[in-house]
């Protein structure tokens, strides 16, 4: 195993064996990379006067949950999952924003610019972290030290190409090993696993590293007096089965001994169409939901005839006001590409939730995608619905995207103070420092939070409603 960190390699140890488990490549060529506390980076890289601090990003109500600590804040205990008000206890002098997805989206967007440009191959699993397919990629040979450069270049090009967000990088034969190593050396770290070395690198760790042992499973697993992977091992696979079922056990058997086949799977084509939207203010009134949903399903619709398909199943996704997310689908006995049946079954989706303590982001998508129509076959239902009214739509939507508060960590301009965020507001006051990445950290000046002079403003381009980790991404 190669470990290489910020500077190069730091060591080296091992043999590549003279035989090959089947349940692995030969060489090390899947790669996998995760952003460094990746929305807590975002805010540091804009806001020059959070760089070294500590910084929370979640919910900031009473309620509200954290998404991502920065690593300062991780000193002081806090980490995702836990609530706000326990994280302002463990580090009350953090700054505890309320997060900027557009920031995070196109942050995203250019760090898969930059994935593709090293493979075609690669399967992006979040905002934050993708595999990529080193087998595709144009190297003279597929050695630890080929990979290790390939990797190296790779961060330095995602920071460049972010404003300086670093990303941590495993290497190795397989999915599993190449994600536990991007794990090993974090933040800004590099670890290649060479082959024949996977198993000397699990055996010792937690069996929770293996995926697919969640907390019941780790549970059943102690029971049993299973605690590493290690002795994970030393269980027959006849003994697993009985303990986690057929499928469940038998993957675990093979996973402890470094066999995990699965391949990096690529999307050469859009596997869904989707529109989603982030609101500065949570909303809870019904009406307005419904509106915003009814937009949603025409855009969905539009992209959909634009491209000549249809789809199946309509799915909505909903983050709520404590950051949890929701998401409900049902199909339909054909495909169709008809907005108002779309934005008719996204509707009773959202009436099966409780959306009563508030509704932060909201998205329509249909998936099951055909490029033929079955005409007219919901001719009848469809007439029945009552057309939506686009001028009501349009100016909910953009009422809802305005918000009717100042969020913490809000991008903000003043016609005379300039470009600034939102440090906290209240009791009709709203602070501002006023500061963008390009500068040194700025003064704060307290205004009126109707000052007619202090408007929202986005860092980036308007929304394009195109994800950035879909195939059909800008710069793919």
């Amino acid at each position: 195993m190669e470990q290489a960190g910020r500077t190069g390699p730091l060591w080296t140890a091992g043999r590549r064996g003279a035989w090959h488990d089947p349940g692995v490549r030969a060489e090390p060529t899947i790669l996998h990379l995760d952003l460094d506390a990746f929305y807590a980076a975002v805010e540091q890289r804009d806001k020059p006067s959070l760089r070294g601090r500590p910084v929370v990003v979640g919910g900031t109500g009473g309620r509200g949950v954290v998404a991502t600590a920065s690593y300062e804040a991780r000193a002081f205990g806090v980490h995702s999952a836990m609530s706000t008000a326990e994280a302002r206890r463990r580090c009350p002098n953090a700054a505890f924003l309320g997060g900027r997805f557009d920031a995070y989206r196109e942050a995203s967007r250019q760090v898969m610019r930059v994935l593709r440009e090293t493979s075609p191959v690669i399967e992006p699993l979040s905002l934050d972290e993708a595999y990529v397919d080193l087998e595709a990629a144009d190297l003279p040979d597929h050695s630890v030290a080929s990979v290790s450069a390939l990797a190296r270049d790779l961060r330095a090009r995602v920071a460049e190409a972010t404003g300086g967000l670093t990303a941590s990088v495993g290497i190795g034969t397989s999915k599993l090993v190449a994600k536990i190593g991007s794990d090993l050396d974090k933040p800004d770290g590099l670890v290649v696993v060479a082959p024949g070395l996977e198993q000397d690198l699990l055996r010792p760790m937690q069996v929770t590293v293996i995926p697919g042992v969640g907390p019941a499973t780790a549970e059943r697993l102690r029971r049993a007096g299973v605690h590493t992977v290690l002795d994970l091992e030393q269980l027959g696979e006849d003994e697993l089965v009985r303990l986690l079922g057929r499928a469940h056990g038998g993957s675990l058997f093979a996973m402890a001994r470094a066999q995990d086949p699965r391949p990096v799977e690529h999307a050469r084509g859009a596997k869904s169409i989707s529109v989603e939207d982030t609101y500065e203010t949570d909303h809870v009134d019904a009406g307005l939901l419904s509106a915003l949903l009814d937009r949603q399903s025409a855009k969905v619709t539009e992209r959909l005839r634009k491209a000549r398909l249809s789809g199946r199943t309509v799915s909505i996704k909903v983050r709520l006001h404590d950051f949890s997310t929701v998401s409900r689908s049902a199909t339909l006995p054909e495909p169709s590409d008809d907005g108002r049946l779309i934005a008719r079954v996204a509707r009773r989706l959202l009436g099966e939730l409780d959306t009563s303590a508030g509704v932060r982001l909201l998205g329509v998508g249909v998936s099951g995608l055909a490029d033929w129509i079955q005409e007219d076959l919901f001719a009848d239902e469809v007439q029945a619905e009552p057309e939506v009214d686009e001028a009501m739509a349009a100016a909910v939507f953009a009422a809802a995207s305005r918000g009717q508060g100042w969020s913490p960590g809000l991008d903000v301009e003043h016609d005379v103070h300039g470009r600034g965020w939102v440090w906290g507001a209240g009791r009709g006051v709203v602070t501002v420092r006023f500061e963008t990445a390009e500068t040194p950290p700025g003064r704060v000046l307290s205004l009126a939070a109707d000052d007619p002079a202090l408007h929202r403003f986005s860092l980036v381009p308007p929304e394009d409603d195109l994800d950035p980790l879909s195939p059909d991404a800008p710069g793919t």
